[in-house]
């Protein structure tokens, strides 16, 4: 496919994108003509057939293929409504995918919408595992103001780590070492650089209720910080379970330090895009 007619198929396809609270979407009418399908039921036989690989893929069909009206002309200033669809970037693709491969459109669609949707999917990620490391980061600040009140306290440093390791056992039903063994992780790193998110903010949210109660009843033993802790990793777990999550039972996540390194290394990527791209500018000026 020639360089003039991808740019112009890119203009055309980036043209017709709408926005609607921050999300993309294409409407089914305009997609029949961006993809070269003249007529309506044609390109509905299309759809169907994209419907179908959207449910088989575990979708919603009704998450990506939203059915909606459309008002158009039909002559001397009369309107009538017309069926219309409003189609997420992957109800694109699909549609592409299941589209008369034989037209240059439907081509330069696939490539198009493949690109687009893999963009989001990577974004996504990124913003997951972005999370994830906050979490992390929170939860270890939590535990170090722990630590120092626990300190401040009982005049004791050696109180923090048996105290955490009692309320891993209320939160998971299970000591953590028994964790550890149970994630298949290294039993010399912490169990918390390998829980999912959700984890991370349970323990962070208990930890941080412990601190709060102790700090107001003057908590001054290792039996006081122990009890007030295994209480609210319980009533944390309680409310977890109640929602179908069952602490122990998740699976382990990437170790976070390759997640943060990862994370570090995509973000010099894209400042030296940046200045490179700043660079360029300031020498076409």
């Amino acid at each position: 496919m020639k360089k003039d007619v991808v740019q112009h198929l890119t203009q055309d396809f980036e043209s017709f994108v709408h926005e609607q609270d921050g999300v993309e979407f294409w409407y089914a009418r305009e997609l029949q003509h961006l993809l070269g399908y003249s007529k309506w039921d044609n390109f509905k036989r299309v759809i169907a057939r994209a419907k179908t690989a959207c449910e088989i893929s575990g979708f919603e069909v009704a998450d990506h293929f939203a059915d909606v009206g459309k008002m158009v002309e039909i002559g001397s200033g009369a309107t009538k409504e017309i069926d219309d669809l409003k189609l997420t970037r992957y109800a694109c693709y699909l549609i592409a995918q299941n589209g008369d491969s034989s037209k240059e459109q439907i081509a330069f669609a696939q490539t198009y919408f493949a690109v687009q949707t893999r963009k989001a999917e990577v974004i996504e990620k990124v913003l997951l595992e972005s999370d994830r490391l906050r979490a992390r980061k929170k939860l270890a600040e939590t535990e170090k103001e722990l630590s120092s009140v626990i300190f401040q306290q009982t005049k004791d440093n050696r109180n923090f780590a048996f105290i955490r390791s009692k309320g891993d056992a209320a939160l998971f039903g299970k000591s953590t070492q028994a964790m550890k063994q149970q994630l298949k992780m290294p039993k010399t790193r912490a169990l918390a650089d390998f829980l999912p998110t959700i984890l991370l903010k349970a323990k962070d949210f208990a930890s941080e209720i412990t601190i709060f109660n102790a700090k107001k009843n003057k908590f001054n033993t290792e039996r006081q910080f122990s009890d007030e802790h295994i209480t609210n990793n319980r009533r944390v777990r309680k409310t977890l379970l109640d929602r179908g999550i069952r602490p122990e039972s998740l699976p382990a996540e990437e170790d976070i330090k390759k997640v943060e390194r990862r994370l570090k290394s995509e973000e010099k990527k894209a400042l030296k895009g940046k200045e490179k791209f700043k660079k360029k500018g300031d020498e076409d000026k």
